[in-house]
């Protein structure tokens, strides 16, 4: 199962909460051993950050003639 949970400072370690449905559907109980794997959400401003943001149809299309220049 998939799920998205967020990295939060505990003490001086960091934590994540698992979302109830995740502890049902797994039977998890406290003191469980579990194995995950770390997937870090990718910033694809990098890859797409020259595409100016929320442009009209029309100006889109202008951009695109000009060739995105």
């Amino acid at each position: 199962m998939t799920t998205e949970a967020i990295v939060r400072k505990w003490g001086n370690s960091m934590g994540v909460i698992l979302p109830k449905d995740l502890v049902e559907k797994e039977h998890l109980q406290e003191n469980d051993k579990i194995l995950f794997e770390v997937v870090k959400e990718a910033d694809l401003t990098r890859l797409f950050g020259s595409l100016p943001r929320k442009l009209s149809g029309q100006k889109f299309k202008d951009l695109v003639r000009r060739g995105w220049n």
